[in-house]
């Protein structure tokens, strides 16, 4: 039987070890949902050393990389995957990014080392921008009256279902893909306010006022989340993967979600 390990098993790599549990993978995993406690030494080694597939989840802590601080030492000769953040490019003004523009000069840049140390152990590192699917997504924020729209004019946000991370995590897996970068982002990059709109019509209900920055008294981190401005290019994932969004837009997305 195939194995996989995950380092933790959240919102994401719980999709995925599903989808792999369904073609018939042994999982083991650490984190709250997993089955090893992380700081288990003796039997987290087993469980990596007996996989031939391994993925990690885990971000930055203190920033360095947990994992590889850690078990580093008992990566050899698994397949490697790592899920990493769309974060590593920085602010583009809006212009397109892909798997070959530079890393490292935004607000992300532990991510950005991290990123870089799983690709020098040749993984397959998995660039996400905003993720969303079930329970985490417009629809939410919405009804919890914590939507925003923003007067942001030409700021643009590329997103990806957590369904499309999942088929393109197992193609990867399942086609030996070439170790290297991969972005796995939708086909329609777009403003957080026409999501929030989106999201309004389906609920029926009116979209909240447009603001500026400072009348939304944003937390630290969502400003952060404004002060980049890039548009994510998938073509790569398409062309070595055989891998499409099932949902290319945010409006396929949300349609599914409600």
């Amino acid at each position: 039987m195939a194995r996989l390990f995950i380092f933790g098993l959240g919102y994401t790599a719980g999709r995925i070890a599903q989808a792999m549990r369904g073609s018939g993978w042994h999982i083991d995993a650490s984190g709250s949902a997993g089955n090893i406690a992380f700081d288990d030494m003796d039997a987290m080694v087993r469980a990596v050393g007996s996989a031939s597939h391994v993925l990690s989840s885990v971000p930055p802590a203190d920033g360095t990389d947990p994992v590889l601080d850690r078990y580093g030492h008992a990566l050899e000769g698994q397949w490697l995957g790592y899920l990493s953040s769309t974060g590593v490019y920085g602010d583009a003004e809006g212009a397109w990014v892909d798997e070959g523009s530079p890393t490292g000069g935004g607000r992300r840049t532990a991510r950005a080392q991290c990123d870089a140390r799983w690709l020098e152990l040749d993984a397959r590192v998995f660039r996400l921008p905003g993720i969303y699917g079930p329970g985490r997504s417009a629809f939410e924020r919405v009804r919890e009256g914590k939507a925003h729209r923003i007067d942001l004019p030409g700021q643009v946000f590329s997103r990806v279902h957590v369904e499309d991370i999942v088929s393109g995590v197992v193609a990867a897996i399942e086609k030996s893909a070439p170790a290297g970068a991969y972005n796995l982002a939708d086909d329609l990059p777009t403003s957080q306010n026409a999501v929030i709109e989106e999201a309004c019509r389906l609920l029926g209900t009116e979209p909240p006022p447009l603001v500026s920055m400072e009348e939304a008294d944003l937390s630290p981190m969502a400003r952060g989340f404004y002060a980049e401005n890039r548009r994510v290019a998938n073509g790569k994932a398409k062309r070595l993967l055989d891998w499409k969004p099932r949902y290319p837009t945010y409006r396929e997305g949300l349609g599914s979600l409600l």
